[in-house]
């Protein structure tokens, strides 16, 4: 029987304060198959390295993502369908990785307008998406890289929204925040908007566990 080879495919995340949702980064790929055209980035798994050191060497090498912007990683799920590469039996861990400021020359573009991408990177897109909304109130790890140790309500609609697809109930929101472990509202107001009331301030008071 042919052996599968591992190849790490990385959701990357940008949620910078300039911006109101997350995007996802990808990039043409330089080599055969596909070359040219738009992926996630991705390495195959080197003997003896662990899938974080992966996920942050395919962060840097293929979206160009200095490695002290590549904040927090995360693994989400494996697709094993033998036929997914044209190069022949390959197992996907798909990898999320949350990226701080930076220069470089990925595409960043949201969940709702990825483009048709090589391989079957577009149904690890969906199928993370979907895993990540699930995770980005119950995982501080994911939940602190995004949203800050400290942030404006109006930051927290912006991330539900982007992953889940629709704007949030402020009601429920706000159960969900306030039942997070070391998560307090403040009693400061943040104006992010020429317009409007300033946004209550929610921040973490412990470190992170």
């Amino acid at each position: 029987m042919e052996q599968s080879v591992v190849s790490i495919d990385v959701v990357t995340l940008r949620c910078w304060d300039a911006e109101s949702a997350v995007s996802v980064g990808i990039a043409p790929r330089e080599f055969e198959p596909f070359t040219g055209e738009l992926a996630l980035p991705g390495v195959l798994l080197g003997r003896g390295e662990r899938l974080a050191e992966a996920a942050r060497r395919a962060v840097h090498t293929k979206l160009g993502v200095p490695d002290e912007a590549i904040g927090a990683v995360g693994q989400l799920v494996t697709f094993d369908e033998p036929h997914r590469d044209p190069r022949g039996p390959t197992l996907s861990i798909a990898m999320w990785a949350v990226v701080a400021e930076h220069d470089g020359p990925a595409e960043w573009v949201g969940f709702d307008e990825v483009p048709p991408l090589a391989f079957d990177h577009n149904r690890i897109v969906d199928t993370s998406r979907t895993l990540l909304a699930g995770l980005l109130w119950k995982d501080q790890h994911l939940t602190r890289a995004l949203a800050g140790e400290q942030f404006p309500a109006t930051r927290a609609v912006d991330l539900s929204t982007s992953l889940h697809g629709v704007r949030p109930d402020p009601a429920n929101l706000n159960r969900t925040l306030a039942a997070i472990p070391g998560l307090e509202r403040t009693g400061e107001r943040r104006r992010v908007k020429a317009t409007g009331r300033p946004a209550v301030v929610w921040a973490f008071t412990s470190a992170e566990g």
